[in-house]
């Protein structure tokens, strides 16, 4: 079976932009939670951890099509590890370095406390979610780079040297069998191991079934948006109904996370109002700092502590304020970092 792009997918996908733009806003207002609690918000940012659901999944899609556009053109891991460290690493190592020379006011306890801790190594080898101790909230988000950087190790050596998609394919669904069985089995893991790699594998092997039926299946432009609304609404309704308070409620969200990454994809370029809102505006900015965004937020937080202190006991308008400066200063502070820095850094792409 011929793996190749559909003629229909352009190589640039600004939906994906507004649709990362929505999971990395979802996580920030999910981290101010409970100042929002008593407005409307309030339950709609408790399912804010879903972002990084929505996260997985489209770095599943991204990095996968990425693998099987290359799988035949020389330099494949050269190319392929090159352009993922210098989109990774610049950031990862920057947040780490302020945090750790800055630990007094980011991290408790100190730096040679921290060193003599399973921990630190983890932070260079991205193993730093395999253990069941807590780490410093200000560089918690990176357990989720952890989980992609292993996927990345593994998953590019089997796309270069499993010639037929249904091995691939294999590999995947069994991927997507093991999380919710995994969770299932043992209970104790989503409190002591929450975010242990085996039990977090739903998104990304769903986001990759999903290029890989792309790029085999020769279905429809059309088919592939009605498959696509059809996998969110079941998604969705089975996490609101059945899947909720259970083991499969987080394939359920990738499910229907999925559906909405293919829709957006195979209607690219329409014009409606939900197209429109994912290409241009505001998620469509948020989309493209996300990363510096979702890296720096639970930093930003902490410096701006003082400020949450004085609007102690001014009610829901002194928590509202929080939030909005929260907003105000993790946006600039990340648009900084990926005017400033990021997009400098991945210049340099052209030599991968």
């Amino acid at each position: 079976m011929l793996i190749q792009r559909p003629t229909w997918l352009p190589k640039i996908l600004p939906e994906l932009d507004g649709l990362r733009g929505l999971a990395v806003l979802g996580v920030l207002f999910y981290h101010c939670d409970p100042l929002l609690e008593g407005t409307w918000l309030h339950d709609a940012a408790r399912w804010g951890w879903a972002g990084v659901n929505l996260f997985f999944v489209l770095s599943g899609f991204l990095i996968t099509s990425i693998l099987l556009d290359s799988r035949q053109k020389p330099r494949y891991f050269r190319n392929f590890y090159g352009r993922r460290a210098l989109r990774i690493w610049p950031v990862y190592v920057f947040v780490l370095a302020i945090c750790y020379w800055q630990s007094g006011w980011f991290i408790d306890p100190t730096v040679p406390h921290l060193i003599r801790t399973p921990f630190w190594p983890g932070y260079i080898f991205f193993v730093q979610n395999l253990s069941a101790a807590v780490m410093p909230s200000s560089i918690g988000p990176t357990w989720s780079l952890a989980i992609e950087q292993q996927y990345y190790l593994l998953w590019a050596p089997l796309v270069r040297y499993l010639r037929r998609p249904w091995m691939l394919a294999a590999v995947l669904v069994s991927a997507l069998v093991c999380s919710p069985l995994v969770r299932h089995l043992n209970p104790h893991w989503m409190w002591e191991l929450h975010n242990h790699t085996l039990i977090k594998l739903d998104g990304i092997a769903l986001g990759s079934l999903l290029a890989l039926g792309l790029y085999t299946l020769r279905l429809s432009q059309r088919a592939w948006i009605w498959i696509g609304m059809g996998a969110l609404v079941l998604g969705m309704a089975t996490a609101a109904t059945v899947a909720g308070g259970t083991s499969l409620l987080d394939t359920a969200l990738a499910l229907g996370f999925a559906g909405a990454t293919l829709a957006a994809m195979a209607s690219t370029g329409a014009r409606n109002p939900i197209g429109a809102a994912l290409r241009h505006g505001p998620l469509a900015f948020y989309g493209r700092i996300s990363y510096g965004l979702y890296m720096t937020h639970i930093m930003v937080f902490i410096c701006f502590g003082w400020f949450n202190i004085q609007m102690n006991g001014h009610g829901i308008p002194g928590n509202l304020a929080v939030v909005a400066v929260r907003m105000v200063t993790t946006t600039a502070v990340a648009a900084g970092l990926w005017y400033g820095f990021e997009s400098q850094v991945l210049k340099l792409k052209r030599y991968f």
